[in-house]
């Protein structure tokens, strides 16, 4: 499975983006694909996560309310929606799957084997 990430851009405060992730491969019905982000400096941090079968999400605290995580089978893709984007929310941002993640680690990177190539999120005050 190989992932193509896109839709970073630079917006102002307050601003939004939509972010997406196509697979080349066709996912699992028991896949988990996950939003992660990287900002300078910073170790890499969960963002959001969405279950192929049956639509299941789960979000960050900093994401709650901001940003939403859905998926398009038939598309193979997973979007992040993200708005009233903050300049804290700049960084690299990273789609990543992998099959049978469990609840307790579906915010742990280490748990997803398959990794987009990132794409930039660059938010001004």
């Amino acid at each position: 499975v190989q992932l193509q990430a896109s839709g970073g851009g630079l917006v102002q405060a307050g601003s939004f983006l939509r972010l997406s992730c196509t697979s080349s491969g066709r996912p699992y019905s028991s896949f988990v694909s996950g939003w992660f982000r990287q900002a300078p400096g910073k170790e890499r941090e969960y963002v959001a996560a969405i279950r192929w079968s049956g639509g299941n999400t789960y979000y960050a605290d900093s994401a709650k309310g901001r940003f939403t995580i859905s998926r398009d089978s038939a598309e193979k893709t997973v979007f992040l929606q993200m708005n009233n984007l903050r300049p804290e929310d700049t960084a690299v941002h990273y789609c990543a799957a992998n099959k049978a993640i469990g609840l307790a680690t579906i915010g742990i990177w280490t748990a997803y084997k398959f990794w987009g190539q990132g794409t930039l999120v660059t938010v001004s005050s």
